[in-house]
């Protein structure tokens, strides 16, 4: 399956901001789906994942609360939505999919920046 990201883009802080992935291929719903992203200087980290077919989610306790993962298998499109964004929220988020227990299909990643 061959991902890319769209949304990115500077934001101030307390703002909010929606990502897409859109997934090629016909066998999008198999694929649980997962949010990454990573800051300057700092390792790539979890965001948020949800499972094929958007009934359970699971987030980082850094963004709980203020992402919301969802996904439309009609549209082989999953969505990434931040609010209050904080500085520390800055980085390249990717979207990755796998059926397995480990991401196998990324993105190219999308730049979002907020400053304070």
């Amino acid at each position: 399956v061959q991902l890319q990201a769209f949304g990115g883009g500077l934001v101030q802080a307390g703002a909010s901001l929606g990502l897409s992935c859109a997934a090629s291929g016909r066998t999008f719903s198999s694929y649980r789906m997962g949010w990454f992203r990573q800051a300057p200087g700092k390792e790539r980290e979890f965001v948020a994942s949800v499972m094929r077919m958007n009934i359970f989610a699971d987030y980082a306790d850094s963004v709980k609360g203020r992402f919301t993962i969802s996904r439309d298998n009609a549209k082989n499109t999953v969505y990434l939505q931040m609010h209050s964004l904080k500085p520390e929220d800055t980085g390249v988020y990717y979207c990755a999919a796998r059926n397995g227990t480990v991401y196998n299909y990324w993105g190219q990643g999308t730049l979002v920046t907020v400053s304070s």
